[in-house]
């Protein structure tokens, strides 16, 4: 027979002051040691009790279901008087675009009380959605050098009898093989980085060294374009705790950031600082600069402020992204600070490794809980003077 509905409150009005009915303190206590978000619903539609991921999730405001959709799945889990499980897509709150991807399973548990369960799903999702869009934008990346590749060995075969024309076609096929061979090894880097919270064989490594050799590393492709790298660190310790590789291509891919964003004949300083818990690596150019919303979005993958002068350069649009992630598996952190046609500091900051701890073992180094660091802001300032 199928239930009489009562007559509950209505969606849009203000919460209840009736008050739930009671549970079990054995219902509660059961449902307490489950590890995904619960409801108790009695049969005026109010929550009798809750979990903490509840309100968290905002499905709940004071005794009352707060969204329409997961009143409705309880009443005809109850009218029903059988289980179902489905997934709801939910508003978080009163922000435009914040949504919440459930999976609810609802149950009667007895003749006043249905159990809610809830799976919060929201960040599988966008885990699965970053996943599928980097799959994508590698698939795309890669068609461009592989397509001129392709072309271009087309054209040597065509020209097989012109000496010019096959030396032509050969050096831009050496270039599109490096542009290649680039892109590829920078997908490894990142997806290692991804795949990491932390560096497993820290030690201590001197970041001041690390950002010497990278300057060293990119002091030829400056120096084609007239642009003046130097370096400048103070009185130190810069020691870190991390992975010396890593820490250097990020180095290498600030100031090469740098290089390719700059104009002919300018200069770039990259600074090394210790200060507080934290060693800092500065790197200011007098180069195009970055609009707000450009900053915004310059540390996603494959994101090019102008892809004409990525494809000019052979830029991949993952140096930054690469920055973003050694950073984060460092314990750190990366600034930014640019005008449009002024130019640009990004600022990159390690934790800190002093003496005590670089006398440790690396094993024990490596375990040691690192917390980000807060960026100095003032330094920019004062690096711009110097340029």
């Amino acid at each position: 027979m199928r239930e009489r509905m009562p007559s509950a409150t209505p969606a849009a009005t203000p919460t209840s002051t009736a008050q739930p009915a009671a549970v079990s303190g054995e219902a509660e206590a059961l449902l307490r040691t489950l590890r995904s978000g619960w409801m108790l619903v009695d049969r005026s539609d109010r929550v009798a009790a809750h979990s903490d991921d509840v309100d968290a999730l905002g499905l709940v405001r004071d005794v009352d279901l707060r969204h329409d959709a997961v009143r409705d799945v309880v009443r005809r889990s109850r009218r029903e008087n059988r289980v179902i499980e489905t997934d709801l897509n939910l508003a978080r709150g009163p922000i435009e675009g914040a949504e919440l991807d459930l999976r609810v399973r609802v149950a009667p548990l007895n003749a006043d009380i249905v159990v809610v369960l809830v799976e919060d799903r929201t960040q599988a999702r966008r885990i699965e959605e970053t996943r599928r869009d980097f799959v994508v934008n590698v698939s795309h990346e890669l068609k461009t050098p592989v397509g001129g590749l392709r072309l271009l060995s087309e054209a040597v075969e065509d020209a097989a009898d012109d000496s010019e024309a096959v030396a032509r076609f050969a050096a831009r096929m050496k270039t599109e093989t490096v542009r290649l061979s680039n892109l590829v090894q920078e997908i490894v880097d990142l997806s290692r980085l991804q795949g990491a919270d932390t560096i497993a064989t820290a030690k201590p490594v001197d970041l001041a060294e690390c950002a010497h050799r990278a300057v060293e590393e990119t002091r030829l492709l400056a120096e084609g374009r007239g642009i003046s790298l130097s370096v400048r660190t103070d009185e130190g310790p810069h020691l870190v705790l991390g992975d010396e590789s890593l820490l250097t291509t990020a180095c290498r891919n600030l100031v090469n950031n740098a290089v390719n964003y700059s104009g002919d004949e300018t200069r770039i300083v990259v600074a090394v600082s210790s200060e507080d818990d934290a060693v800092a690596v500065q790197v200011t150019d007098q180069g195009v600069g970055l609009s707000a919303a450009e900053i915004e979005r310059i540390f996603e993958r494959f994101y090019r402020v102008d892809p004409a002068r990525s494809r000019q350069t052979g830029g991949t649009g993952l140096g930054l992204a690469i920055v973003k992630h050694v950073c984060a598996n460092h314990g750190g952190q990366i600034r930014v600070w640019s005008e449009p046609g002024v130019g640009s500091t990004f600022e990159m900051q390690i934790p800190a490794c002093n003496g005590e701890r670089a006398g440790r073992e690396t094993s024990e180094l490596a375990d040691t809980p690192r917390e980000p660091v807060s960026a100095a802001a003032g330094r920019t300032a004062e690096t711009k003077d110097k340029l």
